[in-house]
């Protein structure tokens, strides 16, 4: 028997925002510096250090008996504003005293070499870039969309949804090819907007990263045979190295930029969020924030490890997990909520954000086919309750954002899915904030905020 219209819309839904499937868009109302001298017996200290530069500068030669002062780090220690770079060596100590301590800044990791060609297009207008490297879960070529503003030295970009395939009922309604006809003229609504002024990226320049791939662009596996009845064959989970190969054109196009946007609606949420620290990197020491809408992964008890173990062998997740996350891929097969900790000690002065609906009704059902030890993965799954799904994101608020001064998150209690593609985003308010307030304050790097039940 096929599945209903209704229960194929739903899964279709899962990760990503549908029209015409859903709730309608509605409005629900509901540091510090120091300076780093000291003085050695026998003679007076040495003045503080130098401000760090990119790399990190060195720290300050110490006078006599003084120890020297701290190389600059990250949001300046050692008298300065540090640059975001590499650790800065200690100052040389004077007669009697130590030099000082090397400033602690972050490191940029990129994955690189990015050497791919800039991309030519003309000026605040979609254009399709074909990649061939890239590709769909079908072995169909695939590419991304870019609109420049010349006028603009930030940059949104903004990962598609679309479902996941992990057994033969998700991959019927997951899409497994996409080129320059689905592309058309590209998107125009929502985050899109360039006439709105409620819109804070309006003027911002963007990257478009369709979704083919099934993996919520977390995949590097390729000849993969989806299980279940009528699943596909030889499929190919790439969404992980697709973004790889648009970052070697992505970043020699936008080598000014000075602000970047991660985003993503649904799977894209997802995407958007597993591949923020790469992202993050590749761009560094530019600032990259990140806002996930409607992809948020959950503890153990909601998001059940078996579930995330069928991901992680489909897809090849413990190859792209973000680095140096080892409590992301624990023995039972969960762990993946710990990248909200991950990041959130990794990039402490990052504004990192989450929209999500209290109830919402599609990832309530993706979740479902975890449910009873994955009993009815390859079938017909139920869906987690109202108050299941509502407690698992108070979860996520309470024990890793709360905690963070990098984490912001907008809870709406609605059923809808996904916000920032269409008039969600600017007709959603809630406690007398705007979705699209709450936005500007993540690019503007306003103090984290939690909106919502």
């Amino acid at each position: 028997m096929m599945p209903s219209r209704t229960f194929l819309c739903a899964i279709s839904m899962s990760l990503v925002a549908v029209v015409g499937c859903g709730d309608d868009a509605q409005t629900t109302t509901s540091t510090s510096s120091s300076s780093g001298s000291s003085s050695g017996d026998g003679g007076t200290g040495g003045s503080g250090g130098n401000a760090g530069g990119m790399g990190g500068a060195g720290g300050g030669t110490g006078g006599m008996g003084g120890a020297g002062g701290g190389g600059g780090g990250m949001a300046g220690s050692g008298g300065g504003t540090g640059g975001m770079g590499g650790a800065g060596g200690g100052g040389a100590g004077g007669m009697g005293g130590g030099g000082g301590a090397g400033g602690g800044g972050q490191m940029c990791s990129p994955e690189g070499p990015f050497d791919g060609a800039p991309v030519t297009a003309p000026d605040n207008t979609w254009t399709w870039v074909p990649v061939p490297e890239a590709k769909c879960r079908t072995g169909s070529a695939t590419g991304f969309g870019i609109r420049i503003n010349p006028n603009s030295t930030k940059l949104v970009i903004y990962l598609q949804g679309g479902g996941a395939c992990f057994n033969g009922l998700t991959c019927t309604a997951n899409p497994g090819s996409y080129g320059s006809g689905n592309f058309g003229n590209g998107p125009s609504g929502g985050l899109f907007s360039t006439s709105n002024n409620e819109n804070p990226l309006k003027d911002w320049s963007f990257v478009y990263v369709p979704y083919c791939t099934g993996d919520v662009h977390a995949g590097n596996a390729t000849g993969v045979d989806v299980p279940g009845g009528l699943a596909p064959k030889n499929q190919s989970f790439v969404g992980y190295a697709n973004i790889g190969h648009y970052l070697k054109r992505i970043i020699p196009t936008f080598k000014n930029v000075t602000q970047v946007l991660l985003t993503g609606e649904s799977a894209g949420g997802f995407g958007a969020f597993y591949n923020y620290d790469r992202v993050a990197q590749a761009f560094c020491p530019t600032p990259v924030s990140l806002i996930d809408d409607s992809g948020p992964p959950m503890t153990d008890t909601y998001m059940t490890p078996c579930l995330q173990e069928r991901w992680r062998t489909l897809y090849n997740l413990n190859a792209t997990l973000p680095a140096g996350c080892a409590d992301c891929a624990l023995p039972n097969g969960g762990g993946l909520v710990n990248a909200w900790k991950h990041l959130a000690l990794k990039y402490p002065t990052a504004h990192l954000g989450v929209v999500s609906s209290t109830r919402d009704n599609t990832i309530r059902q993706f979740y479902g086919f975890g449910a009873n030890n994955c009993a009815n993965i390859d079938g017909f799954a139920g869906s987690l309750s109202e108050a299941q799904y509502t407690a698992g994101l108070a979860e996520i608020r309470d024990m890793f954002l709360q905690p963070s001064p990098a984490w912001s998150s907008y809870y709406i209690n609605a059923t809808t899915h996904t916000y920032l593609g269409g008039n969600g985003y600017y007709n959603t308010t809630v406690g007398g904030t705007a979705l699209t307030t709450w936005t500007a304050g993540i690019v503007d790097g306003a103090a984290a905020a939690h909106i919502g039940p």
